[in-house]
């Protein structure tokens, strides 16, 4: 039977996959961005994964959403990634973790020992604290910014959280981040962003506007946040 990773090998060479297959990732929230993150990374031979989310699959996230299935619908997140991981590759050590990412959790993602973490969090809070331990800790981290409300999944770039003041096309979170990042003393954090401005979505009964999302674009943000991953650990 022929290698399943033949393919790849015949493109980026032994030694690189066999630096996939040593290496430990965390991907932090499983949602579209993560979710395609975690496939990514998994169909690329990484050989340990740390899955991190509280949260379970629903029936609005079939739109966007690799792990969503109607099978999975309503089983937790953390769990359905881990179980598709291994129907890729059963020979990854993948580990779920159903907690939400906080000061109150952090030590259970860190005693992981990660060789890198994938940011893929909502929270600004969460977000802050994860961006300070990797910090403080020595750890790559790459960080997802907004990918709600975009119809352009070309428009994705990784840079640095800096890049996000020029061609961050006014993402809201994007700002957030560079003020709180910089408060903090954090500089040149890598993250994903859109150079494409956020589209008004229609205003739900309640008068809110609900974040919309189309079926490519989030998983584009994953995909692409995989590859940054894949590129600086594989050394390709």
């Amino acid at each position: 039977m022929a290698n399943w990773q033949d393919r790849q090998e015949l493109l980026l060479g032994k030694e690189a996959c066999q630096r996939l297959a040593a290496a430990r990732v965390a991907v932090i929230g499983l949602g579209g961005v993560g979710g395609a993150c975690a496939e990514g990374l998994a169909r690329a031979g990484i050989g340990t994964l740390l899955l991190v989310d509280h949260d379970t699959v629903d029936i609005t996230n079939l739109n966007r959403q690799l792990l969503a299935t109607r099978q999975t619908v309503g089983k937790g997140k953390a769990e359905a990634a881990r179980e598709r991981v291994l129907s890729i590759n059963p020979d990854c050590k993948a580990v779920s973790l159903p907690v939400f990412y906080g000061e109150d959790t952090a030590e259970q993602v860190f005693a992981f020992r990660p060789d890198y973490v994938v940011d893929c969090i909502d929270t600004v809070t969460a977000k802050l604290h994860l961006a300070a331990q990797c910090r403080e800790r020595g750890i790559p981290l790459l960080m997802a910014l907004g990918t709600g409300n975009r119809l352009d999944p070309s428009a994705f770039r990784i840079g640095t959280i800096e890049d996000t003041a020029k061609t961050g096309a006014g993402c809201g979170l994007a700002r957030v981040m560079r003020r709180e990042l910089k408060k903090r003393g954090i500089t040149g954090q890598k993250v994903l962003y859109s150079l494409e401005p956020a589209a008004k979505t229609v205003v739900e009964g309640g008068g809110r506007y609900a974040p919309g999302s189309l079926s490519v674009c989030p998983p584009a943000a994953g995909f692409l946040m995989a590859s940054q991953v894949l590129r600086e650990i594989g050394g390709f």
